[in-house]
């Protein structure tokens, strides 16, 4: 677990090279390690916190962040939901790179800088870790979802192997493709586009994200999350008989990760 907290972040001086967008929707419980995870990152950051109208105590929360110039607190006047929130942070981001990150996850460190010296080094637009599984009191269940070094557009379709919360991408492409769909897989969507045009993105296989088992989600919801991804596929413009196919890739894939 983390174990910095608010009095030992430091505000930069000069421009962010990352820009982390939290999306937060009454996520008092869990922000203060996502956000003391993203200032262990050896790059310099901006912090861009979205309150989506929650009800707990999330700006008690926030307070103690609130003289840092390097983060920055928005609260939506009405639920957007977490694409339109996403997108906001975005539109206000001045980094280099766009990350995102939800409010019950958090980094390892190093996370950000390893991600930074592979997209210079390969070129790609897009770039994603590994995550390990934890339970809703940050312990590890021991499980682990890989990823895979080159991801295509064409393996991307077989099933979503890019999670939100490891994403570093280009400003640039952030802001090309901002997202939109949050009735289904608003990511998926967006990473799908993406790859379309850029091709390929690449993974590190490494457990950089702790990804938490809160129930929340709507991808924790199985049935639910099935139902989505088949409705990406009729988004993306494929008829019935190829969404089909590809859904029956995905929940293949899935029995084999889970199970």
């Amino acid at each position: 677990m983390i174990k910095k907290d608010s009095k030992s972040i430091k505000p930069i001086e000069e421009l962010p090279t990352v820009s982390v967008i939290i999306p937060a929707y009454n996520a008092s419980k869990y922000i203060d390690t996502a956000i003391n995870s993203v200032f262990l990152q050896n790059v310099p950051v901006e912090l861009i916190v979205v309150d989506d109208c929650s009800s707990d105590n999330l700006d008690i929360v926030m307070n103690k962040y609130l003289g840092l110039k390097n983060i920055v607190y928005i609260k939506n006047e009405r639920n957007l939901g977490v694409a339109k929130s996403r997108n906001l942070g975005v539109r206000k981001s001045k980094g280099d790179y766009v990350a995102y990150l939800d409010a019950d996850d958090w980094w390892m460190e190093g996370k950000l800088e390893k991600q930074i010296s592979i997209m210079k080094k390969t070129g790609v637009v897009l770039c994603s870790t590994g995550r390990e599984l934890v339970y809703s009191n940050g312990e590890s269940t021991g499980r682990y979802i890989p990823v895979k070094k080159h991801i295509s557009y064409k393996s991307l379709l077989y099933h979503n192997s890019i999670n939100c919360s490891s994403v570093l991408v280009l400003s640039e492409v952030a802001k090309e493709f901002p997202m939109g769909n949050d009735e289904i897989h608003e990511d998926y969507i967006t990473w799908l586009k993406i790859l379309k045009k850029y091709k390929k993105a690449y993974g590190i296989d490494e457990p950089y994200l702790k990804y938490r088992l809160t129930g929340n989600g709507k991808s924790r919801n199985k049935i639910k999350s099935a139902r989505m991804t088949f409705l990406v596929y009729r988004h993306m413009g494929f008829g019935y008989l190829k969404s089909i196919y590809y859904f029956i890739c995905y929940a293949v894939h899935g029995m084999k990760k889970y199970i």
